[in-house]
């Protein structure tokens, strides 16, 4: 992703339909989720009691949402502040995977060919790329993109600052030769041990502009079908999958025509954004808030998968987040606590891997950063400086392993291993509307042995640098001492420790707030 302007005539209209939404009666729809967020219709005044029940069925509750985040292209991960922004997100989260485009780019140098149209590999920079990932705990999930230039049928480049070409190949052959000897080297470096825990994507957001066969699906499926093979030949044991595709379009028809040609497919992965509009997503005019539209498009294809020749296929959501555009009051705010936690809730159970669209903002697509705070994609803006959603993602690392059955729709209740309750709870609005206060009462049911609580907090006044910068002037390029004061303001502050009362607790959360709530 994702500077989308040619795709989203509809933008003018944005603030438009989120103010209309908010007066607007909700009412259910065809594919809806079961719950909605809180978001949604937020009255002033809330109030809310939570009955929680240490006896309620539970399931497991695999943390989905932190096995994989996305990042800047290829070439960026060799950077140093890359590589540190990786190992913070790693230490918070311990992910698994990372995801970026361009490991075919030419600056990366892979393919080449001679005078008489031999191909030429030079896998220097992909050894040191992958060599980096692995010597930090995480392996690559690796999307075979873009087109070498040498290997294009003509020059159509993505409007991207670094200008990835996004043709077909002169030679489906050549591509296929090029995933494969690709493939050899891997295992010839890594061993077919390590590699085979990989993930080997095709390409990126075919049915928009990131690819330029036409027509777009039918030559798609072509350059999937010579990767997937190709993989395979090289070792059974490789993961492939797709169609990677924007607003969560054509996986249904994907694994049909992987099933009716009897091409290899071990997953499909997909991506939807939460300012993707209902017509593109859906084919509506319905008005989705951003709070819900990610995980009612993992619905969508979650149902679909199970309707398919090939219910068990793993759901791999390759990209998300609750914008597409660079909106600093979107993702570089505290709105984003609340809004992680809300979508853990709603898509839990419905998708193997959610992967939030990026760890960091050692990123280039509309070029080179301009300022720390700008609405960039990442958990962390740049100079290291950790946003409200790194301090999410890093509390909501703390839940528990099995979730707890709970009727509200601001709450996650869970069980860690060793038996102890884990809960988040917050107080969600959309981030163009005020907000006001919410007093939370968690009542628990039943014999509790819980005596005391440890409350984690992220909103404007915990966990959030953004006020401390405001006061320094909004400075573009901040100083050594404004970054090292900006990192500390940062900080989670510690837990505040509060004895229930007749095994109740209560607390009031701020509009835009998250709190973390170990019971012991």
């Amino acid at each position: 992703m994702n500077d989308r302007s040619s795709r989203w005539q509809f933008q003018a209209f944005a603030l438009f339909l989120a103010l209309l939404f908010a007066f607007t009666p909700i009412l259910p729809s065809v594919g809806a989720a079961p719950q909605t967020s809180q978001a949604a219709f937020a009255p002033s005044g809330l109030e809310e009691t939570i009955l929680v029940d240490p006896s309620a069925p539970a399931h497991p509750f695999p943390h989905y949402w932190e096995q994989m985040f996305g990042s800047g292209r290829a070439i960026l991960s060799l950077r140093d502040s890359y590589r540190r922004d990786l190992r913070e997100v790693k230490t918070a989260t311990d992910f698994k995977y990372v995801r970026f485009h361009a490991i075919f780019h030419d600056e990366v140098g892979v393919y080449g060919e001679d005078s008489s149209g031999t191909p030429i590999y030079n896998f220097s920079y992909v050894d040191q790329i992958y060599d980096g990932l692995l010597q930090n705990g995480v392996r690559p999930f690796i999307e075979l993109s873009f087109m070498p230039r040498k290997l294009a049928a003509q020059l159509t480049y993505h409007p991207f600052w670094y200008a990835p070409i996004v043709s077909p190949p002169a030679s489906y052959e050549k591509w296929g030769e090029l995933v494969s000897h690709f493939a050899r080297h891997l295992i010839e470096r890594y061993g077919i041990d390590e590699v085979s825990q990989w993930y080997f994507e095709v390409w990126n957001e075919p049915n928009i502009d990131f690819w330029a066969g036409d027509p777009k699906e039918q030559t798609y499926d072509h350059l999937y079908d010579m990767a997937a093979q190709s993989l395979k030949a090289v070792n059974s044991r490789l993961r492939v999958g797709g169609p990677a595709t924007a607003q969560a379009a054509w996986v249904d028809r994907f694994i049909r025509h992987c099933v009716e040609n009897h091409v290899p497919v071990d997953f499909v992965s997909t991506h939807v954004y939460g300012n993707d509009s209902s017509q593109d997503v859906f084919g509506t005019n319905e008005v989705i808030p951003r709070t819900q539209m990610v995980c009612r498009a993992v619905r969508k294809v979650h149902d679909q998968v199970k309707a398919s020749s090939l219910p068990s296929l793993p759901l791999i959501w390759s990209e998300y987040n609750a914008s597409y555009k660079t909106e600093p009051d979107v993702t570089d705010s505290v709105f984003m606590g609340p809004y992680l936690a809300d979508t853990i809730r709603q898509c839990d159970g419905l998708v193997d891997i959610l992967s939030y669209w990026t760890f960091s903002d050692v990123f280039e697509e509309q070029g080179v950063v301009k300022q720390p705070f700008y609405g960039g994609y990442g958990l962390i803006a740049e100079d290291g400086l950790p946003k409200p959603s790194f301090n999410a993602i890093k509390l909501l690392h703390r839940l528990g392993v099995e979730r707890l059955a709970n009727d509200s729709q601001s709450a996650l209740v869970t069980r860690q291993s060793d038996g102890a309750l884990v809960m988040a709870v917050w107080n969600l609005f959309l981030p163009e509307e005020r907000g006001s206060a919410k007093t939370v009462t968690i009542k628990f049911t039943g014999k509790s042995l819980r005596r005391k609580a440890l409350i984690y907090r992220i909103d404007s006044a915990n966990g959030s640098l953004l006020p401390a910068y405001e006061a320094m002037g909004k400075p573009i390029y901040p100083t050594q001492k404004q970054i090292t004061e900006l990192r500390s303001a940062a900080e989670l502050p510690k837990p505040e420790t509060k004895v229930l009362q007749g095994g109740e607790l209560r607390l009031t959360l701020p509009a835009q707030a998250l709190a973390l709530i170990e019971f012991r």
